[in-house]
């Protein structure tokens, strides 16, 4: 009976988007639109980095872009004006104003009533942490900074083009608290992927207050914490009322334990721990390949170089097992280079993988049509007979990935009947397309070597 209601709902829900969005072309892989807030897809973008001319305006030339694509929220990285030390986009010089090379406040807010045209919502990147040594307020507010045992300001983690603010100052805090609001009220921002929400410094009690205020003033206001609170270490933050963390630990284990694995075994034992620490939180999760961090700060790492040959089978992983799935400016193409995001380095939009680019395409209408893909929507796995091929199912989406060589195998426990195909990683190369497939749990499933399929039962 569910798999009779999900199927349900996923068929009305694709006909009123094809109905009502059918896209540039009549494609249905096009300009889809979420079913739900929970078939959300974030995208983060470095306005530096992002276009040749590195400006709001020319950003905003790209929405039709990304709304094609069916990006729902763009985050982006911080837009203020930078120290000069290592010229972190993370070592803010005014939280209420922009970079001038970006443009002005009034190119942003441009931006970000273009962005709500598509659809989309905008959310800035807040750095509540720390500040430029450079900042006004090391001389002007000296009391706004956390200080040494010998009343010198304090570089947290030894980042030195940075001091740590204190938040048992109450005129820092209503500084802070009135910046949001003026990015709120000013340029009609939608969220915030707050950063080092671990932070020892940064009371729960200061997140709890701020997060519950602007959320009562009459517009909606997410926040994503830059965090697993599924770590132990993190536990207190659960308490604050964050929207979304970091499946943080879960790409960890995958970048740094799985790689490029054939063992299909490791691969679920990761996935069902993912499950089960994202039961005990409150928040719901965002889950991700690559990011800033792990693009660059790790050592300069694309998705080739995490993951191998597994990249494209992790990406179906991505947006088809829980939580809401980010994409990493240049992800969709293939992530093809490391981008120093200190000197704004240009996205190569022009090195395509049009096996990832496809993938991608066609991952972003499945997760935006299917609502058994919603983010915490129940995940069953099902057997098979080999221990490289993992298999899922949510709903009436059935999700197998191959992280061996060439293989046949069966499912037992796979529905037998007429499926749409989604994905076929033999064919997506050539471009999107749904197929109309007759599946047997009898009969053996044939995956090229690091393969994937992605079947919708009928």
């Amino acid at each position: 009976m569910k798999k009779n209601l999900y199927f349900a709902l996923s068929l009305v829900a694709a006909l009123l988007i094809a109905a009502c969005n059918p896209g540039k072309g009549g494609s249905e892989f096009d300009n889809t639109k979420p079913v739900s807030p929970e078939n959300r897809v974030i995208y983060q973008l470095n306005v530096g980095a992002f276009t040749e001319e590195g400006t709001f305006n020319a950003a905003q030339q790209q929405l039709d872009r990304l709304d094609t694509l069916g990006i729902d929220i763009i985050w982006l990285m911080p837009i203020y004006p930078r120290g000069e030390t290592m010229h972190s986009p993370y070592a803010s010089m005014n939280f209420r104003d922009v970079n001038p090379a970006y443009g002005t406040v009034d190119d942003l807010k441009a931006f970000v009533a273009a962005a709500h045209q598509h659809g989309m919502k905008v959310w800035l990147d807040w750095v509540p942490n720390h500040v430029a040594v450079e900042n006004p307020w090391v001389k002007e507010h000296p009391e706004y900074f956390t200080k040494d045992a010998n009343g010198e300001m304090i570089h947290p983690h030894g980042w030195g083009d940075v001091f740590e603010l204190n938040y048992q100052d109450k005129g820092l805090v209503e500084e802070m608290n009135g910046a949001l609001k003026f990015w709120v009220d000013e340029c009609d921002v939608d969220g915030f992927r707050c950063d080092y929400v671990s932070s020892p410094t940064i009371p729960v009690a200061y997140w709890q207050n701020i997060i519950a205020e602007l959320k009562s003033r009459g517009k909606t206001v997410e926040f994503l914490s830059e965090t697993d609170i599924t770590n132990p270490d993190n536990v207190r933050i659960d308490s604050c009322g964050f929207d979304y963390d970091y499946a943080w630990d879960f790409q960890s284990a995958l970048a740094w334990k799985y790689k490029d694995s054939n063992d299909g075994d490791t691969l679920k034992a990761i996935c069902n721990w993912f499950l089960d620490s994202s039961d005990k939180v409150k928040n719901r999760r965002m889950v991700y390949l690559t990011n800033h961090d792990q693009n660059y700060n790790d050592g300069g790492n694309t998705l080739r170089d995490f993951y191998g040959d597994n990249r494209y089978a992790l990406t179906v992983l991505e947006f088809t097992f829980y939580g809401m799935p980010l994409l990493y400016q240049g992800q969709e193409i293939g992530d093809p280079d490391t981008l120093n995001y200190f000197t704004d380095a240009k996205v190569k939009w022009q090195q395509v993988d049009y096996k990832m680019k496809h993938t991608v395409r066609t991952l972003v209408a499945l997760h935006h049509t299917q609502p058994a893909l919603a983010a915490n929507a129940p995940v069953e796995f099902l057997d098979t007979d080999t221990a490289q091929v993992v298999a899922y199912r949510r709903g009436p989406v059935v999700v197998v990935l191959n992280v061996g060589a060439d293989v046949e195998t069966t499912i037992p426990s796979l529905e037998s009947g007429a499926y749409k195909q989604w994905l076929d990683s033999r064919s997506i190369a050539n471009g999107p397309a749904v197929t109309d497939v007759t599946l047997d749990a009898a009969a053996p499933l044939a995956l090229e070597a690091k393969g994937f399929a992605v079947y919708v039962k009928q």
